[in-house]
């Protein structure tokens, strides 16, 4: 058998161990981990290869499961002409589909290729967000996620010399100079700049919420919904010097994790606040866990473990945050709501409920929307316009 058959071979079965549990494990990417990590004949170049096609699998799911039972080898061919031509795809796909076209772009001239009609969305969830099954949302959703990095130094080209050196490419984003994009499969998480905590790993649109409401330096502000604190440490930076933040999360692990990367940032205006939380605050920041829809182009099995159940469900853990947050919003003080959800019952919704039953706080609009329409109870940020993951921000002011 040849290299690509034998590669065939090998993601069919790499499929068939996770079949099982790709409509149900939510955390199926660590499933997957461990199940690369289990062929120890794997070098790296194999571990990227079957990680792409597995993942262009899940991106594509309807258009690829019917034919593991009906022609594996169909599926195969399907895979490779989907996924991303990189290094480590390229003999693979080469061999498989060289006598295709090539892939275009488009979603809807692959499905045309294909003969599919279908978009590789669940259609429950067209309901819950119209605009993702538009063309250019539907191409980004279904398109993989770019690396984004946020500089957390005043020297950027510090940073931007070593990625030359080690022969990167990268570009700053259009509408956000602190904002960085970095082409090609790289680890970044061993260069100086992040160890030395130049940067930090953050998508596009994750910084733009903040950056939406217009931080004022030299505030007091909780981030009631810190985690390992990736915008915990771009408000610190927005504050500056005279402000601070007190970072909470009932999760010990991630406030362990939040304190390493804030000292490798060198921001000491990050107090780590473990439960319960006592004072008021000029801002309070709910950044809610969330169904994660937004986040599908780089976690596509999430399209479909999620269910409007999961997506009730966790609309009503987010109501229940705002109310018990919003207390600690001095008077005059605001409140921002984000989500990784592009549902509107995560966000708009949650807004509206909240708003009900708290008239002292009332919406203001975002202070830059970034091209976006927004409005009247929040900025919902898709991934087309500025190639990002999908999010939704909400300031609220106390009276």
């Amino acid at each position: 058998m040849n290299v690509a058959g034998s590669q065939q071979r090998t993601f069919l079965e790499l499929a068939a161990q996770l079949r099982p549990h790709w409509r149900r494990d939510r955390n199926l990417p660590a499933r997957l981990q461990s199940l690369l990590a289990s062929r120890r004949a794997f070098g790296s170049r194999d571990r990227r290869l079957y990680r792409e096609l597995l993942y262009t699998t899940l991106r594509y799911l309807p258009w690829i499961e019917p034919w593991l039972d009906r022609d594996p080898d169909q599926a195969a061919r399907r895979v490779a002409w989907l996924a991303a031509d990189s290094p480590a795809t390229e003999r693979f796909r080469a061999a498989l589909v060289g006598d295709w076209p090539p892939t275009p772009p488009r979603l809807a001239d692959k499905a045309a290729q294909l003969g599919e009609t279908s978009i590789p969305l669940p259609e429950w969830f067209r309901e819950a967000c119209p605009a993702a099954f538009e063309p250019e949302q539907a191409d980004a959703l279904l398109a993989r996620a770019p690396l984004w990095l946020r500089l957390q130094t005043d020297a950027p080209a510090d940073v931007t010399a070593e990625f030359d050196q080690l022969g990167w490419r990268w570009e700053t984003s259009s509408i956000l100079p602190t904002a960085l994009r970095l082409a090609g499969d790289v680890d970044v998480t061993k260069t100086s700049a992040f160890l030395g905590g130049r940067v930090e790993i953050q998508d596009l649109g994750s910084q733009l919420l903040l950056e939406a409401a217009g931080i004022a330096a030299g505030e007091h502000w909780l981030d009631a919904c810190a985690g390992a604190g990736g915008k915990t440490l771009q408000l610190a930076r927005l504050l500056g010097a005279s402000g601070r933040v007190d970072a909470h999360d009932i999760r010990p692990a991630a406030l362990d994790e939040l304190a390493a990367r804030a000292r490798r940032a060198q921001l000491d205006s990050i107090r780590i606040l473990r439960p319960p939380v006592a004072d008021t605050y000029d801002g309070v920041l709910v950044d809610a866990p969330c169904s994660g829809s937004g986040t599908w182009r780089r976690a596509p099995h999430l399209k479909w473990t999620t269910t409007p159940e999961q997506i009730e469900a966790a609309a009503a853990t987010q109501r229940e945050l705002l109310g018990r947050f919003a207390a600690h919003v001095r008077p005059g003080g605001r409140l921002i709501y984000a989500t990784c959800s592009l549902s509107h019952r995560e966000n708009e919704d949650v807004i509206r409920a909240f708003l009900a039953t708290h008239p002292d706080f009332r919406a203001e609009p975002p202070r830059r929307n970034f091209g976006f329409a927004g409005g009247e109870l929040g900025l919902t940020i898709l991934p087309a316009r500025h190639d990002t993951d999908g999010f939704f921000v909400a300031t609220l002011r106390r009276d």
